[in-house]
């Protein structure tokens, strides 16, 4: 009778263990950090002038003393920064509702390059309105400026967009017009990235609800490399 029973429990046991779920390799699922996962290279926030408001965004608006700010476009002088360290429904934030023309912002660290190759992501805080869509925008050490495929916007709320570069497509960025050029580019240099920032890829509407984009606080993730 004991050898009967222990054959009907053997093959049970090996149904139960064939249905267990795999683990997951190291540095995949489960929630776990992985390997090669690069820290935060920088983060800015953005800084309101003592009279407060809306006025044109200028160095003197970026917070993070290590960084230069960069604008493209033709009207790109018209960006500009609003809003209160101390209101979460407006943060301090650029603004892009006042630019005629397309326009671009990205940050520039003094003393690094940043390696987005593998790992590296970006993530930030942003609001759009109409058609508008916040684009990432890189330039590399060549400079060559690239704007991804990736477009980000909510129009109801403030929200936080986290992507891994790796996932996206680049294409030729004209630095006058702020328009994209030619075809997507293959396989562009990630390890030594000098400026990052955006582009909605679209002229504002002015004030309303019209068409602009906000970006408040940046954080982009990446190893540093000397310049």
């Amino acid at each position: 009778m004991f050898k009967r029973a222990l054959i009907i429990l053997i093959p049970a046991v090996a149904t139960l263990v064939a249905q267990q779920p795999a683990a997951a390799p190291a540095g995949r699922g489960g929630g776990g950090k992985g390997p090669g996962r690069p820290a935060l290279f920088f983060r800015e926030e953005w800084k309101q002038s003592e009279k407060g408001g809306e006025h044109v965004v200028d160095q003197s608006s970026v917070a993070n003393p290590n960084l230069e700010l960069k604008l493209y476009g033709t009207t790109s002088k018209e960006v500009q920064v609003t809003g209160s360290a101390t209101d979460e429904t407006n943060p301090i934030h650029l603004w892009t509702g006042l630019c005629e023309t397309n326009c671009a912002a990205t940050l520039r660290d003094k003393n690094n390059f940043v390696d987005l190759s593998g790992l590296g992501r970006i993530k930030w805080l942003s609001k759009t309105s109409g058609f508008q869509k916040i684009h990432p925008v890189i330039k590399l050490a060549d400079g060559t400026l690239l704007v991804a495929d990736r477009g980000e916007g909510s129009n109801s709320d403030w929200l936080v967009n986290e992507f891994a570069i790796a996932d996206l497509k680049w294409v030729r960025l004209d630095p006058k017009a702020v328009v994209t050029k030619g075809t997507y580019v293959k396989e562009p240099d990630l390890t030594k990235v000098d400026e990052v920032g955006f582009t909605d890829l679209m002229p504002g509407s002015g004030h309303g609800q019209g068409g602009w984009s906000d970006v408040a606080w940046i954080e982009v993730y990446g190893k540093p490399v000397k310049r």
